[in-house]
């Protein structure tokens, strides 16, 4: 093939790393499998298809660390299997994904339990849609504490995931199917025994929102695609239907407070619209911890997530949800979402969100001591790169500028996560933009030296004609 010049092998390292950000585009064809019945939702295109059985005896298996995609049935019990060891605690998130358009009622949802081999219930949790009546992504979990002290549920062995519907039976969405994306995580178990209580005090105060000129960012479609930011003010545009998901790296002993905001509009229309503004905050292994709405008449609205505690091992033992899934370090998950109601009362197109993150406290405490690795790796900590992409929240590299967003919506307005090459240095984060940026610049300084060489060598060779043309 011959030998290629440096500047050729950079051309050509730009060229792979350009066309493998915008080959894995959700908006293009070679993505199309990583969303929902065009719902919007983002899937993670390394999902397994995994089909959810209508026995326990029939259950697939999900492990920790996978991430699975399945269906969940207009009605009856979908199992799913896990093989647990003793030692670890092991979590397992299912979010449902409706139909887009569906007409959900305030009651429709689904529930999962976790289950032993003997029906024994280790967790229950319910998610629903809500006073705002939209269809968009829920999420509940399961979990199977190692050190629970219910001794039905911390033995190795066989267990089960149950999902099913809640629903009524009025709603148009009853004989829907809703997609679903399951994803399982282990936890460690600690080198020494740690507290067995939850904390006694911490700040519960209401924090004041994160003040200061917002920074456009867009948010991702779903948790995987979801954009890093830390603290700060973020802008972004959103059509009525849609949810965006951003992640913030919050390290132990870290607390964390969030604050969503609908701005007025000028368009016409009149009336109240129910839950219009959804702010909804989880935990890194995407078990919901926290919620907050805000009506909707036209004028500005907030919602704003209650006090929650710094992270702390000893927070899973709290009855509260908001102080139970504070109980890891790691990216905790703000989904912002606009009734797809407002477009009824004020019309399709773009609604102006700001999100104010406030983290405050020191980032690199102790966290308690696991005896090995979680499972994934590292979603239990928060590492330099994670602190690096949060930072760059807004540029180039870090996140999506909203007013990049295009007609690559996929809820009928524009898209706050942006056009195709913006989402995909969104979705990559700080390491595919600053790849593609070290690649380009290095492009052109070969190019800037090739350019001087050559003029160079040039001018070496007329000063060598020059002193062999014959004189007169």
């Amino acid at each position: 093939m011959g030998r290629r010049t440096p500047r050729a092998t950079i051309r050509v390292a730009v060229a792979a790393a350009v066309f493998g950000a915008v080959a894995a585009l959700p908006g293009l064809p070679a993505a199309a499998a990583g969303t929902a019945n065009g719902s919007g939702y983002a899937f993670d295109p390394a999902d397994r298809t995994l089909a959810g059985a209508a026995d326990s005896a029939d259950a697939g298996l999900v492990e920790p660390g996978g991430s699975y995609r399945s269906t969940l049935p207009p009605s009856g019990k979908t199992y799913y299997r896990l093989d647990l060891e003793a030692a670890s605690t092991a979590y397992v998130a299912v979010t449902a994904v409706p139909p887009p358009g569906s007409d959900v009622a305030v009651t429709d949802g689904i529930r999962v339990a976790l289950q032993d081999a003997d029906s024994h219930y280790c967790s229950t949790d319910t998610a629903s849609f809500g006073a705002a009546r939209s269809a968009r992504p829920i999420t509940a979990w399961g979990t199977r504490g190692a050190d629970s002290g219910r001794s039905a549920c911390r033995d190795a062995g066989t267990y089960y995931v149950v999902v099913e519907r809640l629903r009524t039976s009025s709603s148009a969405a009853a004989d829907d199917s809703f997609d679903l994306e399951l994803t399982a995580a282990a936890e460690p178990a600690l080198q020494e025994p740690g507290p067995t209580s939850a904390p006694d005090a911490w700040n519960s105060a209401s924090p004041a929102p994160q003040s200061g000129t917002p920074r456009e960012l867009g948010g991702g479609a779903g948790f995987v695609t979801a954009a890093p930011v830390g603290q700060g003010v973020w802008s972004a545009a959103a059509a009525p239907g849609q949810t965006l998901f951003y992640k913030v790296p919050v390290d132990w002993g870290q607390q964390l407070s969030a604050t969503a905001e609908l701005g007025s509009t000028r368009r016409g229309g009149s009336g109240l619209v129910a839950g219009a503004l959804g702010l909804s905050l989880y935990n890194p292994v995407r078990a919901p911890v926290a919620d907050a709405t805000a009506n909707y008449g036209g004028s500005q609205k907030s919602a704003a997530l209650a006090a929650l505690p710094p992270v702390a091992y000893r927070n899973r033992y709290a009855v509260r949800d908001a102080v139970g899934g504070m109980r890891f370090a790691g990216f905790y998950y703000l989904a912002l979402h606009l009734s797809d109601r407002v477009a009824e009362r004020y019309g399709d197109g773009a609604f102006a969100l700001t999100l104010r993150v406030r983290v405050e406290g020191a980032p690199g405490q102790p966290g308690p001591g696991y005896a090995g690795g979680s499972t994934p790796e590292d979603i239990f900590q928060v590492t330099d790169r994670d602190r690096q992409a949060a930072a760059a929240a807004g540029s180039l590299t870090g996140g999506l500028p909203a007013g990049a967003a295009g007609a690559a919506g996929t809820t009928g307005g524009p898209a706050a996560g942006g056009g195709p090459a913006m989402k995909a240095l969104a979705a990559g984060g700080i390491g595919a933009g600053t790849l593609l940026l070290v690649l380009l610049g290095a492009w052109t300084i070969a190019a800037r030296r090739r350019a001087a060489a050559t003029a160079s060598a040039s001018a070496a060779a007329q000063t060598r004609a020059s002193a062999q043309k014959p004189t007169a």
